[in-house]
């Protein structure tokens, strides 16, 4: 741990871009990854990532080697650089276990964090996107909850309203809203026990007003932007984040709720 995160010197700033690899970050994910592996290695990963040759006369190591990948990270499009940091989680576990595989995300999250990008490493998932302490709290909370709980077709919807807004490079928000408001759909019908959609159920099932008609609106919201698809109506980013944000705290309350 750095001295000014033991000592509380530092604190994470705002997410400041998901669009973009800045070059500070390619070069610190270089410098990260060759913790676990020497420079031939992280080209032989980046090649096969950016579906590029290795220079066949490069032979030493540094300064050769290390350039050739400075100049394929620096090269490569923002969203790739994502897909190499998968790919290099991949590969240093293959090479070096699993426990360095793990340090190595832990690493890459922590310089995610401290440059502002809107990503994160999870297990078993890849890159992933990150939101604010709230909206990351709300959706890992709720993916606990409802698995535990034997909920796991919602708690599949929560995650792959997750993985739609993680895709790149264009993130599929209408499918983020759709999934997000099939987790609450699901959710409602196992607790009343009908096949009724959500703006019918949102009444029966014990919800105190007005988070009953919220849950209406959230509907109504979904079937302009999530469900009926239209060029003059497309969501917004933060929109799309807004609704699997509410979707995931609701599912949560609403497994408390005994079933009626």
């Amino acid at each position: 741990m750095s001295f000014s995160k033991k000592h509380g010197y530092s604190s994470n700033p705002a997410i400041r871009f998901r669009e973009a690899a800045p070059e500070g970050l390619r070069y610190a994910i270089i410098q990260c990854a060759y913790d676990f592996l020497n420079y031939d290695q992280i080209r032989t990963c980046l090649c096969r990532t950016l579906v590029q040759a290795p220079d066949s006369y490069n032979w030493s190591e540094i300064p050769n080697i290390r350039d050739e990948v400075m100049g394929l990270i620096g090269d490569a499009e923002w969203y790739k650089v994502y897909d190499a940091v998968e790919d290099l989680v991949s590969y240093i576990e293959d090479r070096r276990g699993y426990d360095a595989a793990v340090e190595f995300a832990g690493k890459i999250n922590s310089i995610f964090e401290d440059i502002g990008a809107g990503w994160q490493v999870m297990a078993h998932e890849g890159v992933v996107m990150r939101g604010d302490a709230d909206f990351e709290g709300a959706v890992a909370s709720s993916h606990s909850v409802l698995g535990a709980t034997g909920f796991d077709v919602a708690q599949r919807e929560i995650r792959e309203a997750l993985a739609d807004l993680s895709r790149r490079p264009e993130a599929d928000l209408t499918g983020a809203i759709h999934h997000a408001l099939g987790a609450l759909e699901v959710t409602l019908r196992y607790i009343h026990g009908s096949e009724g959609d959500l703006n019918s159920l949102a009444t029966k099932v014990g919800l105190p007003k007005p988070l009953d008609e919220a849950l209406k609106k959230m509907w109504g919201y979904s079937s302009n932007f999530g469900r009926h698809v239209s060029p003059t109506k497309v969501p917004t980013a933060d929109d799309a984040q807004l609704i699997v944000h509410l979707s995931s705290a609701y599912c949560k309350y609403l497994v408390s709720i005994p079933k009626v």
